[in-house]
């Protein structure tokens, strides 16, 4: 029986090469780098990964941190908007309220100053009708006291007589009623004042009714008896 390993067996086969041992160290070697290069890269991979999911995870929490902080600055906007809405509502209300009493209790403080002055005058007024013979002279200066108290009491609000005896006539201030030709006042001038004017600080509550002077006729002469 012949012997696979017998010369004469490798000679039927072919010729074999056997590796040497340098060579069986280096596919050795081989074959331990390319076994550990998909662990290492998978190694990498999962590295990355966990980075990038770390990365988008900050992200996140940022954007949901900024998304908190504009929804607290909206709720703040909005309280602040409630508060001056109110605010504004109650200074309706507050103005209308005024305008109201105003219109109804505005002359309250100038009737109060008129009041002292009714009475002086009901007092003269009664002194009179008690007196048989009345004595003119005391109720002259009776009625003066209360006429200086009513036009006293008309100033502290602001109320200004316009008696524009002796100034040139101003439409603006003044009612020319008539005209009477003069050789004492200039032409234009307010020759007289058949009723005063009164003023309210800078309005006109009524003007002034005066008689303007006109230029005299050439030539007239004054009436002699």
């Amino acid at each position: 029986m012949t012997d696979p390993q017998s010369p004469d067996n490798e000679e039927e086969d072919g010729p074999r090469i056997r590796p040497s041992d340098e060579m069986t160290e280096a596919l050795r070697e081989a074959e331990a780098a390319v076994g550990s290069r998909p662990s290492g890269a998978h190694t990498g991979k999962e590295s990355a990964d966990k980075m990038t999911i770390e990365v988008l995870s900050q992200e996140l929490q940022a954007l949901k941190e900024e998304f908190e902080a504009r929804g607290r600055e909206l709720e703040e906007a909005n309280d602040r908007h409630l508060r001056l809405q109110a605010e504004f509502e109650n200074f309706r209300r507050r103005t209308i309220k005024e305008k109201q009493e105003s219109a109804q209790y505005g002359q309250q403080n100038l009737v109060k100053d008129l009041l002292s002055t009714v009475d002086n005058l009901e007092r003269a007024l009664g002194h009179a009708s008690e007196t048989a013979e009345t004595d003119l002279q005391s109720l002259l200066q009776g009625v003066e006291l209360v006429h200086r108290e009513l036009l006293g009491a008309l100033g502290k609000h602001g109320v200004t007589v316009v008696n524009p005896a002796g100034e040139e006539f101003d439409p603006a201030f003044h009612e020319a009623m008539g005209q009477v030709p003069s050789e004492e006042v200039a032409p234009n001038g307010v020759i007289e004042v058949l009723q005063q004017g009164y003023m309210l600080k800078d309005r006109m509550l009524r003007p002034a009714r005066v008689i303007v002077a006109a230029a005299a006729a050439k030539g007239s002469e004054p009436n002699q008896e």
